[in-house]
């Protein structure tokens, strides 16, 4: 497990859920903006003060700036993952498995750009904590993801991330279609904590 990496992505998650700038959070943490963006970018190597301290000023127990919430950009392109063969039925491929309990919403979704619009113009607001997004691309091509984590992708292209920060779902071909699953815990994952449950 790369643990930098690890570090990167929960301490991202947590600045944007919590809307601060990197100075911000390096000025609460009293840490110099430099080494903030080092850790944010995953080549850093913090020392645990220096984590606990970044875990201070996000308002979250250090447990969660070192453990994978499973909130990951993860994409399979279309000609990845092999196919599950079956003589009686027809071949399958699992793209993605949703488990828990929680709410789940699905839309088929149809994307039309203007010729040279700008993608990063259409930002999305950020969903409650915990929120994930599961896109598959019917037809066309798309850029989607968090503001932090674009990826394109083509027709047959699947892709979930948590959009409980500011993301972008829009069109690179004139049309798209890509079909949305969004699922939402029923209990909020994350907030700010109160000092009697920090620890």
């Amino acid at each position: 497990m790369d643990s930098n990496g690890l570090i990167a992505r929960n301490v991202q998650r947590f600045r944007n859920e919590r809307q601060m700038s990197m100075g911000d959070l390096a000025k609460r943490a009293n840490l110099s903006k430099q080494t903030l963006s080092k850790i944010e970018q995953g080549v850093g190597n913090p020392t645990v003060e220096t984590i606990d301290a970044i875990a201070e000023a996000l308002d979250v127990p250090l447990r969660r700036l070192v453990t994978e919430w499973g909130t990951r950009v993860f994409v399979v392109r279309s000609g990845e993952g092999s196919w599950n063969d079956r003589s009686d039925i027809a071949s399958t491929k699992v793209l993605d498995q949703i488990y828990g309990s929680g709410y789940v919403r699905t839309s088929l979704t149809r994307l039309r750009q203007a010729p040279g619009g700008d993608v990063e113009s259409m930002v999305r607001p950020a969903d409650s904590a915990g929120t994930l997004i599961h896109a598959y691309v019917v037809s066309g091509k798309v850029r989607v993801g968090p503001t932090n984590e674009l990826t394109n992708l083509a027709t047959g292209d699947f892709v979930q991330f948590p959009s409980d920060a500011p993301w972008i779902l829009a069109a690179l071909s004139s049309e798209a279609t890509v079909h949305v699953v969004t699922t939402m815990p029923q209990v909020p994952q994350f907030g700010p904590l109160s000092d009697e449950s920090r620890h």
